[in-house]
């Protein structure tokens, strides 16, 4: 049997291939993105109790109103910015889903879609899938600042959306205000699209704000934000996340998504509900991985690797020039099968064919876990 591949060039993702061979070789696994500690056994006994209680049928497909009305308050409350809990947020199976079906919604055949690489993986196939054209933005390592001009210069009448990641997976950096309202200016007036993928936006560090696309009320008009309870809650095997936009945009969301997945996980959308009813239980996140980044970083500093704070995320680049100058996927399997400490290569998520001397490492870890990684490092 013969068919035409609709993602010639997609293979297996880069996660499975190290987290498989961490796996086969014992090796410390700092390559995917997942806590290796429990998640707070209070929310394990709430969705037990909504089990109990009989939530096991189908959730409504927007999903669970008491969540839906759960995450307009906790809009109210970091962002003073209000989103409307029946027609516009939609409960989504991880915001992976979310990201595919705003893209399914939207993106035509020819249609133009910019991303910004080092970009998370799940967006070029996505546009690709649906006939969509992704543009590049490339980001120059070490700062990763962008620049706005290139951006508007590649806007055309074929550009129907931005997707933009703040905090950014895979390079741990920020938006700043300054940027957003470069976003907004430069999509002013136009019908394009903003995706913002937020799902990191209670791991933002040294003090600093996340800037929240719905800060920016024109920006806010024309986006979709897109979180994730995963991140924020150490459960990523969950798959519970979620989306906001104007209700314009969520009714079109909205017929994706009903023969997408229908709905999510019933008795896991009412154990969040009565979860984030309580502020500090994501208010105090951004202390919590400080702690862990600050920590790790100390006990690298005597090893050969070069560093920039992460500045967001759980996610931190360590450049590896001074010792040597394998490209980075070798060196990547080299360090898992010798060293036995996993990482991810940075240049599987560029467009182009890069290979910086960069790796990205997870300190979503237990305190144990990043001594025994930084023994390995200062050792090299």
């Amino acid at each position: 049997m013969q068919h035409t591949s609709k993602l010639p060039n997609v293979g297996t993702t880069i996660f499975t291939i190290m987290g498989a061979l961490a796996k086969k070789h014992r090796a410390i696994n700092l390559s995917q993105g997942f806590p290796d500690f429990e998640m707070d056994r209070k929310l394990i006994d709430l969705v037990t109790s909504a089990m109990h209680s009989g939530y096991n049928q189908y959730a409504p497909m927007q999903g669970h109103l008491g969540l839906r009305e759960a995450i307009a308050n906790k809009f109210n409350i970091l962002y003073n910015s209000s989103y409307h809990p029946e027609t516009e947020i939609t409960i989504t199976a991880g915001a992976t889903q979310a990201i595919f079906s705003v893209i399914l919604a939207f993106i035509k055949s020819g249609d133009e879609v910019i991303i910004f690489h080092p970009a998370y993986d799940c967006y070029e196939p996505a546009i690709e899938l649906h006939g969509g054209i992704p543009i590049s933005v490339e980001l120059e390592a070490p700062s990763f600042k962008v620049d706005w001009n290139a951006v508007k210069s590649k806007l055309n009448s074929r550009t129907k959306m931005i997707v933009v990641n703040t905090p950014q997976n895979p390079i741990g950096t920020t938006f700043s205000e300054n940027d957003m309202l470069q976003l907004q200016a430069i999509t002013e007036g136009t019908d394009i699209i903003v995706l913002s993928d937020e799902v990191y936006e209670h791991i933002v560090f040294d003090g600093k704000k996340h800037q929240s696309a719905c800060l920016f009320p024109d920006l806010k008009s024309r986006s979709f934000v897109v979180a994730s309870f995963g991140k924020t809650f150490h459960n990523t095997g969950w798959r519970t996340g979620y989306c906001c936009a104007p209700k314009e945009l969520m009714s079109e969301f909205r017929k994706v998504h009903q023969f997408n997945v229908f709905c999510v996980n019933h008795p896991t959308q009412k154990a969040l509900a009565s979860y984030i009813s309580e502020p500090d239980h994501y208010l105090e996140l951004s202390q919590f991985y400080q702690e862990k980044r600050d920590l790790f970083l100390r006990l690298i500093t005597p090893s050969r690797f070069k560093f920039e704070p992460s500045k967001g995320t759980y996610f931190q680049l360590l450049d590896y020039s001074e010792i040597t100058q394998e490209n980075d996927v070798d060196y990547a399997r080299r360090l898992t099968i010798e060293n036995k400490l996993a990482s991810i290569p940075l240049s599987v998520f560029y467009k182009k064919d890069v290979h910086p001397k960069i790796l990205r490492f997870c300190f979503a870890k237990k305190e144990d876990t990043l001594k025994r990684a930084a023994d390995i490092l200062n050792t090299i």
